[in-house]
């Protein structure tokens, strides 16, 4: 229906109410689903980085690879002495409370030897060795040590004999 004023060429035109209707329903659904995602106008929420992307790491896997350098480095420079060792990462190390309780403080990584058929493993506490880092290139510095540590008490000798950059800087 259409009602024209004659004098001012303005126009007023009514939509039909049964497709009015029927748009309205399908437009309160998408448009509450565009506010909960796009709130304010400032884009669609979700991850910044997608997990397709190399950038999707998280610090547990940049520690993982941090460990798995510095197995690679000594394997380079030993050879077969060190085939069939383990390198592992935990979170904290075993019976943290009884350490924390006893104020003793806790180890960054420990050796297990041998047994049953599998090789000795190394492993590194990743929440103890964080702790004791303010940046990431001391934190690599400090896996790389406590590594290297392990690795020769396991072989039985000095860490520097082990690594000749041991406890040196980069």
């Amino acid at each position: 229906m259409q009602s024209s004023n004659h004098e001012s060429g303005f126009s007023v035109r009514l939509a039909d109410p049964d497709a009015s209707a029927a748009r309205g329903a399908e437009a309160t659904g998408r448009s509450f689903l565009r506010r909960r995602r796009n709130r304010h106008g400032r884009g669609l929420r979700g991850e910044v980085m997608l997990p397709t992307h190399p950038g999707y790491r998280t610090r547990g896997d940049r520690f993982d690879d941090l460990v798995l350098d510095s197995a690679q480095r000594l394997h380079d420079i030993w050879g077969k002495t060190l085939d069939g060792v383990r390198f592992g990462v935990d979170e904290i190390p075993p019976d943290l409370e009884q350490l924390a309780a006893n104020g003793t403080t806790a180890p960054m990584g420990a050796y297990t030897p041998a047994s049953g058929g599998e090789g000795p493993m190394i492993t590194v506490y990743r929440r103890v060795v964080e702790n004791a880092c303010s940046s990431a290139e001391e934190l690599q510095d400090l896996v790389h040590d406590v590594v290297v540590e392990h690795t020769a008490e396991m072989l039985g000798v000095a860490p520097e004999t082990l690594d000749p950059v041991y406890r040196r800087r980069y």
